[in-house]
């Protein structure tokens, strides 16, 4: 099965005239997603799995969190899989998106140059660590796309009260994969989730330099549009795909998904 991904570039043009030959076409089930599920791999490994289980064909349009959620709002697309949860819970509220369900987890580490010119490694919590970066004016990559990595940043620094305007700072408005690369070139600071770190990090000159605090946790949710708002959305579909990643079959690949031997997602549909 070959998922139809677009660039974030070309993914708004694109989708436009996708949309109106896929309308109708209740084998194809449009999934907008944040651009860590594709870039890690975990897409390209679901995916084949749940065409030969149920003979539905997912395409993709990987574009991050914010322009995600504003294809379903649009009814672009049939659901999102996406990781801010108070945009998640807005575009439900607001009855874009019905049926939210938890699908899975990681987490965000923060990733620089192996000296650590900014002395991230002796902080005590990732306020700090931004605090620090800020201070030193150092290179700090910031994929400024309102995707949900970016969202996560922009409330790190709302609580250190520091304006993320200093010299060293560059927001990019790239996928997590460029905002590694470019982080790489400059030999600079940047947060990105773990599981494109892991896909990445053999090709980079960087290392994780802090982890483990609590506000660096990344619950990923998976929503279907509202089949009220947007009649024409394959709506069955969408929720064929939703169930299947939360029942035991999705959730044990989701487990059982690796890159260099380490696990990139944990999968928490059950948890309370």
């Amino acid at each position: 099965m070959k998922a139809i991904t677009f660039t974030l570039a070309t993914a708004s043009l694109a989708l436009v005239s996708y949309s109106a030959s896929a309308a109708g076409d209740n084998t194809h089930v449009r999934l907008a997603t944040t651009t860590s599920t594709y870039h890690s791999g975990l897409l390209d490994y679901l995916l084949p799995e749940f065409e030969k289980d149920t003979g539905y064909k997912v395409d993709v349009i990987a574009a991050g969190t914010g322009k995600s959620l504003k294809m379903g709002q649009n009814g672009d697309v049939d659901l999102v899989m996406t990781h801010a949860p108070k945009a998640e819970a807005n575009f439900v509220e607001n009855g874009y998106g019905v049926l939210p369900r938890k699908l899975m987890y990681n987490d965000f580490v923060i990733v620089g140059p192996h000296d650590d010119p900014a002395k991230v490694t002796s902080q005590k919590d990732v306020a700090h660590v931004f605090e620090s970066i800020a201070n030193s004016n150092v290179t700090f990559v910031s994929r400024g796309d309102d995707s949900g990595t970016h969202k996560k940043e922009k409330g790190i620094w709302e609580q250190t009260k520091i304006e993320p305007n200093f010299g060293g700072y560059r927001s990019v408005g790239q996928g997590m994969g460029p905002t590694l690369n470019m982080a790489n070139e400059m030999q600079g600071y940047t947060m990105t989730d773990r599981g494109t770190w892991l896909a990445y990090n053999n090709k980079l000159d960087l290392e994780i330099l802090f982890q483990g605090d609590k506000q660096l946790f990344n619950p990923y949710q998976v929503i279907l549009v509202n089949p009220e708002r947007y009649p024409s959305i394959n709506y069955q579909g969408a929720k064929e795909f939703s169930d299947w990643l939360v029942n035991p079959r999705g959730q044990d690949l989701i487990n059982k998904f690796k890159l260099h031997g380490k696990q990139l997602f944990v999968a928490n549909a059950n948890e309370k």
